[in-house]
């Protein structure tokens, strides 16, 4: 198995686990915050596609899936358009309101195709070649790579958490 394997197998999962935790919600369970200035599963989700095509997009030299095919406007949130949701106050979060769960689901999988592409382009070495100078060590395309990787599956896993939350607290 080739590196390139691995990276496609990783993110492959973390498409599973969106579909997952998101597929049958309605809106006002993709906005429910579990408690108050919780996390909603639609701002989890939307944040870790954002994160991926941010760092994706800059690594393989492209434009964002969110501006390039409209999904910002789709959207209509009330962010700037290169808000990926770092930082972001408990105010900014409930302000991210998805509509229809197909819309999140639409968004991420055109991230997620976006991503295998370029991973499917890259070779063993080009994990090696530098892409942020910021850090000390300089960050590689393969650290970038894995880090996102990394906070999709810890966004993803508390997405799935509060949908528990929320589907147990149904029941009772």
């Amino acid at each position: 198995m080739r590196t390139r394997d691995v990276l496609a197998e990783g993110f492959g999962r973390v498409r599973e686990a969106v579909h997952e935790a998101v597929d049958g919600l309605t809106a006002e369970e993709l906005s429910r915050q579990p408690w108050p200035g919780a996390n909603t599963i639609g701002w989890l989700v939307w944040h870790l596609a954002r994160v991926q095509d941010d760092h994706v997009a800059e690594v393989a030299g492209r434009a964002q899936v969110w501006t390039g095919e409209g999904w910002a406007d789709r959207f209509g949130l009330p962010l700037d358009t290169d808000d990926i949701g770092y930082g972001h106050t408990a105010e900014q979060m409930a302000a991210v309101r998805v509509q229809r769960a197909a819309d999140l689901l639409g968004y991420y999988d055109a991230v997620h195709a976006r991503t295998l592409d370029f991973v499917a382009s890259t070779g063993d070495d080009d994990l090696e070649r530098i892409v942020d100078k910021a850090w000390n060590p300089p960050v590689t395309l393969g650290v970038r790579l894995v880090s996102v990787l990394a906070d999709d599956l810890q966004h993803v896993g508390q997405a799935a958490y509060v949908r528990g939350v929320l589907r147990s607290a149904a029941q009772e």
